[in-house]
């Protein structure tokens, strides 16, 4: 049965921060902020441990979007791994048309400890986008 665009729920995978992006996970929860359920957190102790062959696979595996997400820059519990993950988001940006994914389906950001809001914001605002940009393509030629 084919789902028509009109029912489309994105499947989001976010790899988070422990410090920070998942702190204001957290926050966001516990203010009970109005947020989208389509996302599924993975805690990491730092974006800067986020391998790309993780987010590939997530997307060829029948995710359509990741969130990466840690400490602002300069922040860094692992002093720079948020320029790593950076660097590498940079790398698979251009590496995913290749794969046949938009670039719009993977999305960095940095949201510190306290930035409840900001997290669910972020949430809402990315579920939207992936919802305008409906289901991915890639998944649909995987064959597992």
């Amino acid at each position: 049965m084919d789902r028509t665009e009109t029912d489309f729920e994105p499947t989001i995978v976010a790899m988070v921060c422990n410090w920070c992006t998942y702190t204001a996970a957290d926050l966001a929860g516990t203010a009970r902020m109005i947020q989208s359920p389509n996302v599924r957190l993975i805690r990491m102790m730092c974006t800067g441990m986020v391998d790309p062959k993780y987010v590939i696979k997530a997307l060829l595996s029948g995710a359509d979007a990741v969130l990466i997400s840690g400490c602002h820059p300069g922040d860094c519990h692992y002093i720079n791994g948020n320029y790593k993950a950076r660097r590498r988001v940079k790398l698979l940006q251009e590496i995913l048309p290749r794969f046949g994914i938009e670039q719009e389906r993977l999305k960095l950001t940095w949201i510190g400890a306290s930035d409840g809001n900001e997290f669910a914001a972020t949430i809402n605002e990315l579920t939207k986008r992936i919802k305008e940009l409906g289901p991915s393509a890639a998944k649909s030629t995987m064959v597992i």
